[in-house]
C-alpha cells in the first residue's frame, strides 16, 4: 500500500510510480467519504492542467464521485488553470473544487488539490480529515462505471470555466487600457495552463512556450529566474518590451520581469500591488503573508496604516483568513509567487496578479523600474534569492536538527542576532540582512532563502550558510 499524504499545497507524486489511476481513485473515495458526511447533495468542480495524463486523471476522479452519487461540474474543453476551478467552485456554489495538478512541480509529476467551497485552498483540518479516511486499497472498478450514463442521470454537468474566469477578468480590469497603453507586454505560459486564457484577454501581445507540450520541454515550470532565461533573454533583447510576465503549470503562481529582463521577486510585486491598492485606488484591509516573505511588507503595512499577519508557509493558511469577509484581507501573498487580492477570490493567481501590475502601470504611464522606485522610498532597496539544495534526506534532517538545537550563531562573517521558527529556521544579522532554512513541503528539497541590499550580498550570505549548514 501507497501511504498517501498531502503537503503544503496537495498530493503530488511521480506518475506511474506513485501518482497511478488507483491512487487518485483511492484519494478520491475518502473525498466522497468526506463530502457526503459534511454536505447535504454535495457537488464538485474538477479540472486538469496540461500535464501528462490529466484528463484520464479527470474521469478517474468523476467516476468515483459519481459512483458515489455526488454531482460532478467539468470542462469538457481541456485543461483550466486552477484559478479557474476555485472561481467555479465558488461561482457554481460546488461544496468542493478538485484540480489534477502538481503545480511548478517536473513534469514527472502529477498531484490532486482541494478547494474549499468558498473558492480557495480546503483548510488543513478538513485535508488531515480526508487524509485519514482514504482506503488502503481502490476495490471500485472502474471500468463499469460510464461517465456518458451519469451525464444522462443528470450527475455530471459540462461547464465552461475558462469563459467564466474571462468574464470576470473583462468586468474587473480595463483591459482596452493595458492593450493600448504606451507599454510592450509579454507573457510566458512556460507551456502551462494560463497560455489559452491570455491568447483570448490581450491576443497581440508578444508569447512564449504557449503551446502543448505536457512535458513542459524537461523544465519544471516554475516561475522563478533560473527556469526563466529564455524568457529573460526575449525582454531584454525586444527593446519594445516593458514587462513580462511568467506563470506556472497551473497559473496560479507569479513570476515577472523588468524592461531590462531582469526579475522581478514576488516579495517587491506583493509590495507594489499594496502600494497600488492602497495609494492609488483607496482601498484597505489587512495584510496576510506567509514566513519567508521579506519584512519589508511589514514596514509599508506600518507607513499605510495596515494591519500586518504573518502565517506558517502554505497558502491554505492564508486562505483560511481570506475566506472569512469579517477578516477584511486586502492581499494574502507568499515568497513562492501566490498572491491574492480581496478584488477576487481567496486563491493565489497569476494571471490576475499580472494584469494588477500592468493595470497600474497603464494607469499611471510609469515604468515598472520607477514603481519600483516609489516603493524604495518607503522600504528601501532589497534583494532576495531562494537557493533549493538537492541533498538525501539524512543530511537533511540532521541539518534541521541542529536548527531545532540551536547550533547556528554565525553564517560566514554574519552573526546571528535573532531566530525565529514559526515555520523553518529564520536567521537575522540586521535591519536589511537575513536568512532561512526551511524543508520543502512539495519537493524533495532543503530551502535556504536569503534577503539583503544588493544581490551580490544575497549570494555571499547564501553560500555562507550552505558551508555553514554542510550542503
Amino acid at each position: 500500500m501507497t501511504k498517501i499524504k498531502f503537503g503544503t499545497d496537495g498530493w503530488r507524486a511521480i506518475i506511474a510510480e506513485d501518482y497511478t489511476v488507483d491512487n487518485v481513485a483511492r484519494v478520491t473515495s475518502a473525498v466522497a467519504i468526506w463530502l457526503k458526511k459534511n454536505f447535504q447533495n454535495p457537488s464538485v468542480v474538477i479540472g486538469h492542467d496540461c500535464r501528462f495524463g490529466g484528463k484520464m486523471f479527470l474521469e478517474t476522479t468523476a467516476k468515483i464521485l459519481v459512483h458515489s452519487g455526488i454531482k460532478v461540474i467539468y470542462s469538457d474543453k481541456g485543461f483550466v488553470s486552477t484559478p479557474m476551478v476555485s472561481y467555479g467552485t465558488i461561482e457554481l456554489k460546488a461544496s468542493l473544487g478538485i484540480v489534477i495538478t502538481a503545480s511548478h512541480n517536473p513534469p514527472a509529476y502529477n498531484g490532486y488539490k482541494l478547494k474549499g467551497h468558498f473558492g480557495g485552498p480546503l483548510l488543513p483540518a478538513q485535508v488531515d480529515e480526508i487524509e485519514q479516511i482514504i482506503p488502503a486499497e481502490n476495490n471500485i472498478n472502474l471500468n463499469q462505471i460510464s461517465l456518458n450514463e451519469a451525464k444522462n442521470n443528470g450527475l455530471i454537468q459540462i461547464v465552461d470555466l475558462e469563459e467564466m474566469y474571462i468574464q470576470k477578468v473583462r468586468d474587473t480590469f480595463d483591459l482596452d487600457l493595458i492593450a493600448n497603453s504606451k507599454f510592450g507586454w509579454a507573457y510566458d505560459a512556460m507551456y502551462g495552463a494560463g497560455q489559452g486564457v491570455m491568447k483570448k484577454l490581450l491576443p497581440s501581445i508578444e508569447f512564449l512556450h504557449c503551446d502543448n507540450n505536457p512535458s513542459f520541454n524537461g523544465q519544471a515550470p516554475e516561475p522563478i529566474d533560473k527556469n526563466l532565461r529564455e524568457f529573460a533573454d526575449l525582454i531584454h533583447l525586444n527593446h519594445n518590451l516593458d514587462c513580462g510576465l511568467a506563470t506556472d503549470g497551473d497559473a496560479d503562481r507569479i513570476g515577472l520581469y523588468n524592461s531590462k529582463g531582469e526579475f522581478v521577486d514576488s516579495h517587491h510585486i506583493i509590495l507594489l500591488t499594496i502600494h497600488y491598492l492602497v495609494k492609488y485606488k483607496g482601498m484597505s484591509g489587512k495584510v496576510v503573508t506567509g514566513f519567508s516573505s521579506t519584512p519589508r511588507i511589514k514596514k509599508l503595512c506600518e507607513h499605510y496604516g495596515l494591519e500586518h499577519i504573518e502565517v506558517k508557509i502554505g497558502f491554505k493558511y492564508i486562505a483560511g483568513l481570506m475566506a472569512d469577509p469579517a477578516n477584511d484581507i486586502l492581499l494574502g501573498g507568499e515568497e513562492s509567487g501566490g498572491i491574492a487580492l480581496k478584488t477576487f477570490i481567496p486563491e493565489r493567481d497569476g494571471v490576475w496578479m499580472g494584469l494588477t501590475i500592468w493595470e497600474f502601470m497603464a494607469k499611471t504611464g510609469k515604468s515598472l523600474e520607477d514603481l519600483i522606485e516609489e516603493v524604495y522610498e518607503i522600504v528601501g532597496p532589497f534583494a532576495f534569492e531562494r537557493n533549493d539544495l538537492h541533498i538525501d534526506e539524512q543530511l537533511k534532517h540532521s541539518i534541521i536538527e541542529k536548527c531545532k538545537s540551536d547550533s547556528f550563531h554565525l553564517f560566514g562573517k554574519y552573526k546571528v542576532k535573532k531566530v525565529e521558527d514559526l515555520d523553518g529556521f529564520k536567521y537575522t544579522f540586521d535591519d536589511d540582512r537575513w536568512v532561512m532554512i526551511r524543508p520543502s513541503g512539495t519537493e524533495p528539497v532543503l530551502r535556504t532563502y536569503a534577503e539583503a541590499p544588493t544581490l551580490d550580498e544575497v549570494r555571499v550570505i547564501l553560500e555562507a550558510c550552505k558551508l555553514t549548514i554542510g550542503a
